[in-house]
């Protein structure tokens, strides 16, 4: 019976989560779109939209993988903040968590990019 009823925890909590994980693809989106904007792309919505899925420049298997741990470690983190955190403290940690792990996945990124690909 206790499981049919269900925990009786914060019930949007996983909206919150969906939430912040559907903020943190748009500023991640964003990001790309800017970068892509700034390089002359001839079409920089398709090519945000394909730079997160999959990158044009080549990059080592090491970069990579550390690239998408970070991202993928960036998310996971923004959904716990948002699970953890209740009231107004929950929309300012969600944005906070989510600006602060799009920025050092971009800054790693920035970092590791190969010399021939930067204008």
């Amino acid at each position: 019976m206790y499981l049919a009823r269900g925990s009786g925890g914060d019930a949007d909590g996983w909206f919150w989560a969906l939430g912040a994980l559907a903020l943190y693809a748009l500023i991640s989106y964003g990001l790309a779109y800017r970068a892509r904007t700034r390089r002359g792309s001839r079409r920089p919505a398709h090519d945000a939209l394909h730079d997160l899925k999959d990158r044009e420049e080549p990059q080592a298997p090491g970069q990579r993988l550390v690239s998408r741990v970070i991202m993928l470690a960036g998310g996971g983190a923004t959904v716990l903040v948002a699970l953890a955190t209740s009231g107004a403290l929950r929309a300012v940690a969600v944005a906070g968590t989510a600006v602060a792990a799009v920025t050092l996945w971009a800054y790693y990124d920035h970092r590791t990019e190969a010399p021939a690909g930067r204008r």
